[in-house]
């Protein structure tokens, strides 16, 4: 027991600068990702409410061009089936 214990702290080496961004940037990372999921969660009242309007204008907008859409498909229909008979 002529070895005495060796109680001073671990000689840890100063971080470098990289270990100092890639810290900072995982932190706000973090947080960043933390603000979305309290986004998710607590959505505002006055979004909710401009959300509901704009999803009856898309479907009416949506339709209408749905009913667009449909004449030139029958005439493209009639064209080839014109080209076949020939």
């Amino acid at each position: 027991m002529s070895a005495e214990l060796d109680l001073s702290p671990p000689e840890v080496p100063e971080p470098t600068l990289l270990e100092s961004i890639l810290r900072y940037g995982l932190f706000l990372g973090a947080i960043f990702q933390l603000i979305c999921i309290l986004a998710i969660i607590m959505p505002s009242s006055k979004g909710h409410d401009q959300e509901e309007t704009e999803s009856t204008e898309s479907k009416t907008g949506e339709q209408m061009k749905k009913a667009k859409g449909a004449a030139p498909q029958i005439r493209q229909k009639q064209k080839k089936e014109s080209k076949k008979k020939r």
